[in-house]
């Protein structure tokens, strides 16, 4: 029993350290959004803790864990309010890092996911929810810092892999989970495997797919038939004043 204890409180403080590391990642990426409109500098701590606790407000709300820790831990406010300052005093040299935050913002996703989904199935909410639990705890603050600096959230623009790498690594997660083996070791295999297909997603450009072009959907008319009158190929010619029907000779 004493090891027992001992392991689940070696498991809590992973879990912890690995999500005041996502939470300040994430803020970091939400402050550049601040500080690239030019916004003030509580705008830019703002937008730091929405980035950085957005997801894991949605998540505590969603499950019952409340009041949320994203308003409650000192810690986990602390993480997201000091990436805001960094940026905002250092942002010349961040902004740089473009490639750097972009791989920091891909482990931030994944770490909220597992985190996301091992906090889902601590509250007893099921597999099939805390999928979602994880899936919105990785992707619910970029959403809603992306409404705040009035773009298009990243996981609806562009086709990016973003959310699909997301409620992917959840459903593995949850399904380790249910069956007793999501620990530090197997969370932090799973956050890799989020991590890398998110950047080998951005690296091949791959995309998810457009509008599915169903069945009953016409086929598109020839261009030689659009720009008017048969082809060139073939016409017949026809003497002037012949041009009625049944009237045509041959060339």
């Amino acid at each position: 029993m004493h090891l027992e204890i001992n392991g689940n409180a070696l498991l809590d403080d992973a879990y912890m350290w690995l999500e005041l590391a996502a939470i300040f990642f994430a803020g970091v990426s939400g402050a550049l959004a601040a500080v690239r409109k030019n916004f003030d500098i509580f705008s830019v701590l703002l937008l730091a803790w929405v980035t950085g606790l957005g997801g894991g407000l949605l998540r505590d709300v969603l499950i019952g864990a409340v009041p949320p820790v994203g308003i409650t831990s000192w810690k986990y406010v602390t993480a997201a309010l000091l990436a805001g300052a960094l940026v905002h005093l250092f942002h010349v040299r961040l902004d740089r890092l473009r490639r750097a935050i972009i791989v920091f913002d891909a482990g931030a996703l994944a770490m909220f996911v597992v985190i996301g989904v091992h906090k889902g199935l601590e509250y007893g909410v099921g597999p099939l929810a805390a999928v979602f639990v994880g899936m919105l705890t990785g992707i619910g603050g970029g959403l809603v810092r992306d409404l705040l600096v009035d773009e298009a959230p990243i996981v609806l623009r562009d086709r990016e892999l973003y959310a699909i790498p997301a409620t992917a690594g959840a459903v593995l997660a949850a399904w380790v989970g249910e069956m007793g083996h999501l620990n530090y070791v197997t969370g932090g295999l799973i956050c890799l495997a989020i991590f890398g297909f998110r950047l080998v997603s951005l690296r091949l450009r791959w995309q998810a797919p457009g509008p599915w072009q169903g069945f009953g959907v016409p086929r598109r008319t020839p261009r030689r038939l659009r720009r008017g009158g048969p082809s060139r190929v073939g016409r017949r010619r026809t003497a002037p004043g012949t041009d009625l029907p049944g009237t045509e000779t041959s060339a």
